[in-house]
């Protein structure tokens, strides 16, 4: 028995998903111990936007170790971290005409949206705040209770309160979509119907773990109209679809909406060292008071760095014009599989897609199929349904087209078995 089977938590999933021991990483591809390469359409669950072990991020860090930088700093400042803010402000920010405040926290996805929730019902004074049907947010308890999926709900051990959830605009059902936006605003208004407005809606334009479900721009728009007319804080968790993975550095940014508060964390990094920040809309961020939400490893000089590089990206539109290429070429590949019927749907935007195969057993299949022939891929969804490609965005495209082929290689031989 591996040391893995004998001493690391039964709580192990992906490693059951992916059952062998990595060594190296380069890019799109990493390499097991028996020396067999994988093409990587997982990307680390969207955190390795810039692919494993980015040349220049590397670096970057390399260069600030040997200088002796400072690591570790909790929310003190440090040369570091005064580079990313100002190249945050000025590569994405002001260009933008954003006038966000950037608040670090705790170094994960959920110490965001813990962030963000806090804050709502402090601004407002109100404790229900509203998230989406298969949305997912995080695992601590606040965080969890505005994710939808049972499965992980059931393990809080306590009841996860202070959260309702509505309907999420799909393109198959966007009219009952746009009407639950409509029924909730004739309720807010109505003295006498007992539901109230909430401190915040929290929501993902694009729901990477509910299934790749894409919310319209009519959709959104009509959102943050709710949110702005009953006084509550639109908070957009672009955790896993900001950071470039659409097409744009924010999953909204086509969508002419203005976020109260942006959750951001995974690719913010850069490298794969984690890191998490929100924007925060400064009317919001005064109500913080000093060292009222804090968190000891806020001060990652390692992601800063690393981060600061990945900004580099964004300087021209080079990356995001190759993304809207290879996001063109996934959707060639793929769209014949739902025209012939062995898939349901594809869905998605730019480099984050989604093809339904329509049930659990038959998309983990699929999976097992891909890794066998050496390509990583991850299912999501009700039921993980759903193949969810997010290949890093700087994947050679020798590799995308390789890691296509095995994939729907392995589509065509479950479909057919399943005959």
């Amino acid at each position: 028995m591996s040391i893995f089977e004998q001493r690391e938590s039964n709580i192990r999933a992906y490693a059951r998903t992916y059952p062998t021991v990595f060594v190296t990483a380069k890019n799109s591809r990493q390499v097991d111990e028996s020396g067999k390469e994988y093409i990587d359409f997982f990307a680390g669950a969207g955190v390795l936007n810039f692919g494993h072990n980015n040349p220049r991020m590397k670096q970057a860090m390399i260069d600030y170790m040997e200088k002796d930088g400072v690591l570790h700093s909790l929310d003190m400042q440090t040369q570091a971290k005064a580079a990313f803010m100002q190249k945050f402000t000025d590569v994405i920010l002001k260009p933008r005409n954003m006038p966000h405040r950037i608040q670090f926290m705790g170094p994960t996805g959920t110490n965001a949206v813990e962030a963000a929730m806090k804050l709502a019902r402090n601004v407002t004074g109100r404790h229900n705040i509203v998230a989406f049907s298969q949305g997912f947010h995080g695992m601590t308890l606040g965080a969890l209770a505005a994710t939808a999926n049972e499965y992980f709900r059931q393990a809080s051990g306590v009841p996860l309160l202070h959260v309702s959830h509505e309907r999420f605009d799909q393109a198959h059902d966007a009219k009952a979509a746009l009407a639950a936006l409509d029924s909730l605003a004739s309720q807010y208004r109505d003295s006498s119907s007992g539901i109230k407005p909430p401190a915040a809606f929290m929501v993902e334009t694009i729901q990477a773990e509910g299934g790749v479900n894409v919310a319209s721009k009519e959709w959104m728009q009509k959102l943050e109209k709710l949110a702005k007319e009953f006084g509550s804080v639109l908070i957009v968790d672009d955790i896993q679809v900001g950071c470039g993975r659409t097409g744009s550095y924010f999953s909204f940014d086509d969508m002419g909406i203005k976020p109260d508060i942006i959750t951001l964390a995974k690719g913010i990094g850069g490298v794969g060292t984690p890191m998490a920040m929100n924007l925060v809309n400064p009317d919001l961020d005064k109500h913080w008071s000093p060292g009222e939400h804090t968190g000891t490893f806020r001060g990652q000089n390692l992601s800063f760095v690393a981060g600061a590089e990945a900004l580099s990206y964004f300087e021209n539109a080079d990356l995001m014009k190759e993304v809207a290429q290879k996001a063109e070429q996934v959707r060639s590949a793929l769209e014949p599989l739902v025209a012939e019927k062995s898939a349901h749907e594809l869905r998605g935007k730019g480099l984050i897609l989604g093809l339904d195969m329509g049930k659990g057993e038959l998309a983990a299949k699929v999976v097992q199929r891909c890794f066998q022939n050496g390509l990583m891929i991850g299912a999501c969804g009700s039921g993980g349904r759903v193949l969810k490609i997010i290949p890093p965005l700087t994947i050679p495209e020798a590799d995308l087209m390789e890691g296509l082929d095995i994939l729907k290689s392995a589509v065509r031989f479950v479909m057919e078995e399943a005959a």
